[in-house]
């Protein structure tokens, strides 16, 4: 570039002037926050030789701000979308998640270094924290089925593994022309392809723009024979990747992730992956010499080199943010995007559900009966306490998948029976997690969590010191938070619960009361100083559970009234209970806990289970593998304020502030007249 150090000046604190001459930087909220975020100052008008000139990539429309740079000396930065772009491409409407900003050139441009060359050939990468990052983003790429655009399903079925797999792309891409090839190129990789391997078939992945109907690819249905198949459908590449034995690219991103998957690629173009031995290079860039591994490639490729945006927080953010926000996004995309047909769903529900489930594509349709719910061709929905063994039966026999919902782990600042929406939903194809009675998709979660290594559970280490830290729990209440001296006895904290809730009917065993339970905890701890805490529910006269007074002096030295169960459990020495979340909570927080019943978090080795827990129960996490799969894995979070499917941390901290829109005056006025219900009962026994 003419005549300028290509890096920032160094100890800038104001932002640079940047002037653009392409409308996309004008409209583009997105890029424009990005780049603001990023330090630059966007503008119209003539630029000093100071200045910055911000071009997009090698577009149409890049040659005005180059000739602009050209005549006034000012630096010119050529910006395009980071490696993990959106679900969908960006012509479908969907704002990139991040932007690689380059002061040298553009990364697909092997006719001279860019910013990423630079960082591959001449940063040592060699630091253990960064590397330790890079391996956990292949790993989490690999496991969520992440690529630029994750819009991919893991569910559809892959061709028979024994391939070879050639990768399309979009004809007149920049990253084809200033990347060594030509549209002949792409014939020559199918040519080769076949005769490198004989007899083997040729599945040909097509782009997803392509696919989309938006830009024609190299190959068509023309080329299909018996031997060489296309490959339209969302398939996630990490499934076409395992099943492949060889692939062969020009210059598609997939030659990347290819490598992250264990291939050394055929390489026909010069991508910035190519060059650095971890490809088969047909077309070398004589000046890459340098041999690298696959985390130090991610190091540079996915955590130095872009800038990536958090757009829940409105902020730059590392790359480990950007994987959870598209996790999350992903995975509505995949699981609602046939859309439900939902049954027993009661009417204050529907409004929350629709915007937690309604986001793919696809509206949820809401059944009164098992006949209307099947007469769509779509998985049946349904909230797991109205969930009967002849839905069951009759789901099987017409199959179709029965999806039971329920809230989850981190639910709201408020009460379910006071009709506040929740943040948090969980699906389960198989059971339900408080169902100790049949397997959960939970179980299979906690047990599969219980392999993992260390390193993998260094998110959920994260999570539990947030949620010590911000003192977040199921409802968030609040409330008093002191206790009477205990006189030096150990603090036994003993959780109420409401007692027709469906985990106490299918998961408490012999203790199904709130006055055995108290009875019990006494007979346990004879000499502890026993706080009773009554259900939120209970204590607003919403739901069953109350203890009689009378029955109450003989046995908790406090009733904790209206109190913090956070707070309690700070003083708290142990927890005893029948099936309550409040025992995870304690987990969580170092506190031991006694098990009457059979709650998802008994039975693993974390609990003192002195009720019978299932024996599938055999595995033995630790509490960050426990934590992995019961607050990351298992549920789905929605974030109230900007409406979209989002992380588990996102949640952490809307709880934790209470940045939550309040419910509709509807709502509480229906919470209001059920509570009244609730307490009138008497009315008409």
């Amino acid at each position: 570039m003419p005549g300028h150090d290509p890096t920032p000046p160094a100890g800038a604190t104001a932002p640079r002037r940047a002037f653009y001459f392409t409308g996309g930087f004008l409209t583009n909220r997105r890029v424009r926050r990005i780049l603001a975020l990023a330090g630059h100052d966007l503008r119209l008008g003539k630029p000093g030789p100071q200045d910055d000139v911000l071009v997009w990539g090698h577009s149409p429309y890049a040659a005005r701000g180059e000739k602009a740079a050209r005549a006034t000396g000012a630096h010119l930065v050529r910006v395009e979308d980071a490696f993990l772009r959106s679900l969908h491409p960006g012509r479908d409407g969907e704002p990139p998640l991040g932007l690689t900003i380059d002061r040298r050139g553009a990364w697909f441009d092997s006719r001279q270094p860019s910013d990423l060359e630079h960082l591959l050939a001449t940063h040592p990468l060699d630091d253990t924290a960064l590397l330790d990052r890079a391996r956990d983003v292949i790993a989490r790429l690999r496991e969520g089925h992440l690529t630029k655009y994750a819009a991919v399903d893991p569910a559809l079925p892959a061709p028979r593994p024994g391939y070879v797999l050639v990768i399309d792309q979009t004809r007149g891409d920049a990253s084809i022309r200033l990347g060594g090839a030509t549209d002949a190129t792409f014939r020559e990789m199918l040519v080769l392809a076949q005769e490198e391997n004989p007899g083997a078939r040729i599945v040909v992945k097509t782009h997803p723009e392509t696919a989309g109907g938006h830009r024609a690819g190299h190959f068509g249905p023309e080329h299909g024979s018996d031997r060489i198949t296309l490959c339209t459908e969302p398939l996630s590449p990490w499934t076409l990747m395992e099943g492949a034995v060889g692939v062969y690219t020009v210059s598609s991103q997939l030659g990347f992730e290819a490598i992250l998957a264990g291939h050394k690629p055929k390489v026909f173009g010069q991508p910035f992956y190519a060059g650095w031995s971890l490809t088969d290079d047909r077309n070398p860039v004589a000046r890459r010499t340098r041999r690298l591994t696959r985390a130090q490639l991610v190091a540079a490729a996915l955590i130095l080199y872009p800038r990536w945006y958090d757009s829940y927080r409105d902020r730059l953010c590392g790359v480990e943010d950007v994987l959870a926000s598209l996790e999350a996004r992903a995975r509505t995309w995949r699981e609602d995007r046939h859309g439900y047909s939902a049954l027993g769903m009661r009417a204050w529900k529907k409004a929350p559900l629709q915007k937690v489930f309604g986001q793919a594509g696809q509206p949820l349709r809401f059944a009164r009966t098992t006949a209307a719910a099947l007469a769509h061709d779509r998985p049946v929905m349904v909230w797991a306490g109205k969930e009967t063994s002849e839905l069951r039966e009759t789901c099987d026999r017409a199959g179709r998948a029965l999806i039971r919902v329920e809230d989850g782990f981190l639910r709201s600042r408020g009460l379910g029976a006071n009709l506040i929406p929740p943040l948090s939903l969980v699906l389960d194809d198989l059971g339900i997690y408080y169902d100790p009675t049949r397997p959960s998709r939970l179980e299979h979660l906690i047990a599969q969590a219980a392999a993992l290594p260390p390193e993998r559970l260094s998110r959920a280490d994260r999570l539990i010191a947030a949620l010590r830290d911000t003192r977040v729990g199921k409802y968030n209440l609040g409330g008093a938070t002191d206790l009477p001296d205990p006189g030096g006895r150990p603090v036994v904290l003993v959780p109420g619960q409401v007692e027709d809730d469906a985990s106490i009917r299918l998961g408490a065993g012999a203790i199904r009361t709130n006055l055995d339970l108290l009875r019990q905890a006494r007979v346990l701890t004879p000499d502890a100083f026993l706080v009773y805490k009554p259900h939120p529910d209970v204590e607003v006269g919403l739901r069953p559970g109350a203890i009689e007074a009378e029955d109450l002096a003989g046995l908790a030295n406090h009733v904790a009234d209206h109190a913090d169960p956070m707070a309690l459990l700070d003083r708290a020495d142990r927890v005893v209970t029948m099936t309550s979340l409040l025992g995870f909570e304690a987990l969580l927080r170092g506190v031991p806990v006694t098990v009457t019943g059979a709650p998802f978090y008994a039975g693993w080795g974390l609990t003192d289970d002195i009720g019978q827990t299932p024996a599938r129960r055999h595995a033995r996490p630790s509490l960050p593998a426990l934590v992995h799969a019961t607050l990351i894995r298992y549920p789905r979070y929605h974030d109230p304020v900007t409406g979209q499917a989002c992380p588990v941390e996102v949640a952490v901290e809307r709880l934790a502030s209470g940045q939550i829109p309040a419910p509709a005056v509807r709502l509480r006025a229906l919470a209001k007249l059920q509570g009244w219900f609730a307490g009138h009962a008497w009315l008409w026994r």
